[in-house]
């Protein structure tokens, strides 16, 4: 993946397909090269994705790694490609920074596509602590035993019924987090502090371009009252609930999914 000076830090990015610009925002601790399994969903856009700052071989600064900061790497890097205006889809901790980017930046943003996402702040319905503790656990554990990691962190993105039901899903998931640098801990403890201080909910009703929310129903990460709470602020935003679903709903039916996803961004 080349690098380009994105505002003040340099961001790891790549680009695929051609046709019309479509950000891509990956969430926690993880780097753009999670998007690889989707990318061959959206080839009809020229999808550019990347590594947030602390993730991958994108820049490490002090911490903490807040999402305004984070929707301005976004933003400088599209000005750093050249690319005035572009369709955006974020996931998780994505989706927050594609939140903040439609606020700070409208005037970039054609539209948008919110994943298993939050308003952030007291509005927002938090998952159970152990959750967090898990996934948080998980992610410091990743670099010294990816075995045991995912054994952690696979609970909190699918229901255990799907865990079960795919043994090579585990696998899989290590193999794809050896394409990029593992995620340093600090990085971890940075993006907590950040997310913390992350609340878009009063601000959400500037969002004045076309929104797809899209939940899954047995999200135990980011709970899916966090979708519908998110559309009573976005009133022009459509929702897409996906059943049986997890924090990582795109498995539950892949080709399903991107093609709402897809033929959505398209019109």
């Amino acid at each position: 993946m080349p690098k380009i000076s994105a505002g003040l830090i340099n961001l790891n990015y790549e680009t695929s397909g051609e046709g019309e610009p479509l950000l891509l925002i990956m969430g926690f601790g993880m780097s753009g090269a999670a998007w690889l399994p989707m990318i061959p969903f959206m080839r009809d856009f020229k999808c550019i994705y990347f590594d947030n700052r602390g993730t991958g071989n994108s820049d490490q600064p002090d911490g903490p790694y807040t999402v305004a900061a984070m929707a301005e790497d976004a933003s400088n890097l599209l000005a750093a490609l050249d690319i005035p205006r572009a369709k955006i889809y974020g996931v998780s901790m994505g989706g927050m920074i594609a939140q903040e980017l439609a606020i700070r930046h409208p005037e970039q943003v054609v539209k948008v596509v919110l994943g298993c996402t939050s308003p952030g702040g007291p509005h927002a319905k938090p998952a159970e602590e152990e959750v967090i503790a898990k996934l948080t656990e998980g992610f410091k554990l990743l670099p010294a035993d990816p075995e045991k990691a995912f054994d952690m962190i696979m609970p909190t993105l699918y229901p255990p019924e799907f865990v079960t039901a795919h043994p090579e899903l585990k696998q899989l998931m290590i193999e794809g987090s050896k394409l990029a640098p593992p995620t340093p801990p600090e990085t971890v403890d940075r993006l907590i502090v950040g997310l913390e201080q992350f609340d878009a909910y009063d601000r959400l009703p500037r969002i004045k371009c076309p929104v797809l929310i899209v939940h899954g129903d047995s999200d135990v990460l980011v709970p899916a009252q966090n979708a519908t709470t998110i559309k009573s602020q976005v009133p022009q935003a459509e929702l897409f609930m996906i059943e049986n679903a997890g924090h990582g709903y795109q498995a539950a039916d892949p080709v399903g999914v991107h093609k709402r996803i897809v033929d959505w961004l398209k019109n």
